[in-house]
């Protein structure tokens, strides 16, 4: 079975509270809940994970190396600042989507540059919660055509 490791970072424990008319009233439990009933329906293993600590995310980039077969990341805020995120994304072999629920295009200046995007296969942003489900169908299915 496949393993997904589902990545978000800073602030992103304060969904559904924090400035929702720009990520939302879904809280990260209910985006978790969600993408979990997907991968049970496509019968893959889910590690959702979040934390507001650079160093835990580039751990658990590392851990995945050994036990998961892709990442989607929602870095937030280190996005735009992270070097180490990147680099560690970049020792990753499998699939990798980036994703926000907002469109960071349309926001502050600082916040159009991703050290991340230029290191994974595909970026989703502005889809709200639903980009979640979006890059987690796109990597099952990556993950199908190699077999």
């Amino acid at each position: 079975m496949s393993c997904i490791m589902i990545i978000n970072g800073p602030n992103l424990n304060l969904l559904g509270k924090r400035e929702p008319e720009i990520y939302g009233t879904t809280t990260l439990a209910e985006i978790r809940d969600s993408c979990q009933k997907l991968a049970d329906e496509r019968g893959v293993e889910l590690e959702f994970l979040q934390s507001n600590h650079e160093g835990a995310i580039i751990d658990w980039i590392h851990e995945a190396r050994e036990r998961c077969d892709a990442i989607l990341i929602n870095p937030g805020a280190f996005t735009h600042t992270s070097v180490a995120i990147r680099d560690a994304l970049s020792a990753f072999n499998g699939p990798k989507v980036e994703c926000h629920l907002s469109n960071v295009h349309t926001r502050e200046e600082f916040r159009h540059h991703s050290y991340i995007s230029p290191v994974v296969n595909s970026i989703i942003i502005g889809a709200g919660w639903r980009g979640y489900p979006m890059g987690l169908n796109y990597l099952i299915d990556s993950l199908a055509d190699k077999k």
